[in-house]
């Protein structure tokens, strides 16, 4: 059992925003910290990757969508990615940044305090990219649930964090540290302890702007001033994304 779990998702290769979520007081203190996925597709993904992995064993890790990708891109395969990061963000990792990736669970399991047991996944706990959102149908969310038997699912994926019941059980969404859809700021959630909510959503204010120029002045990718420009300086709004997600998630089918 432990007692506090900060859960990231979707840091996305950007170092200032993980960072400011590390030196977060909670962050700090927390017995683990799990990193729910797509953790270095952006870009600064070889600095990200060190940082992590210098917490040691406090680091619970789970494969997403885009570190597969990025494992696949590395060891000469394809992708679907749209974002043209991803193909650069490959070639700068180094050999034992991929195996590392490339030995990622699919899911992971703690007993949390004041939770009981947990499971953790990038999308949904039988697929890393499959799409459910906070408005998704009981009857999606069952379909993507099915045979899991711990109360509480935590995911990451489409940036944006809620939590909801379904059908008596809890899922959490962590939203993202590197790239938020909505408000800004780097998103993650805190859970266990006792005396208070075994749930709870941050929000960690960083500057976006010394972010953005700290990014374009390190990073080596081509369209760097375009990518920080939509995803730090200006990001999307939660409405824009769920326009754009929604119709993945099986509605109207």
């Amino acid at each position: 059992m432990v007692e506090r779990v900060a859960v990231l998702s979707d840091i996305h290769g950007v170092l200032p925003a993980l960072d400011a979520v590390l030196a977060e007081p909670d962050v700090a203190s927390a017995d683990r910290i799990v990193l729910t996925g797509d953790i270095a597709a952006g870009p600064q993904p070889v600095e990200v990757l060190d940082r992590l992995v210098a917490l040691g064993e406090r680091a619970v890790w789970v494969n997403g969508n885009a570190d597969r990708e990025l494992v696949q891109l590395a060891g000469g395969g394809e992708t679907e990615i749209p974002d043209p990061i991803v193909p650069w963000c490959a070639e700068q990792l180094r050999s034992d940044q991929v195996d590392l990736l490339a030995r990622l669970p699919a899911t992971a399991r703690l007993e949390v305090a004041g939770l009981g047991s947990v499971l953790f996944c990038h999308a949904t706990p039988r697929d890393d990219e499959e799409v459910v959102l906070v408005d998704s149908s009981l009857a999606r969310w069952a379909e993507v649930l099915e045979g899991v038997t711990e109360e509480t699912v935590v995911c990451g994926h489409t940036h944006m964090p809620f939590s909801r019941l379904v059908d008596r059980r809890l899922v959490v969404n962590a939203g993202s540290v590197g790239m938020p859809y909505g408000s800004p700021g780097a998103h993650w959630v805190l859970l266990g302890g006792t005396g208070g909510p075994a749930v709870q959503h941050r929000r960690t204010l960083f500057d976006a702007e010394a972010a953005a120029d700290a990014i374009a002045a390190t990073s080596s990718y081509a369209d760097i001033e375009e990518w920080v420009r939509y995803f730090v300086r200006t990001p999307v709004s939660d409405t824009e994304a769920l326009a754009v997600f929604a119709p993945r998630d099986g509605r109207g089918s």
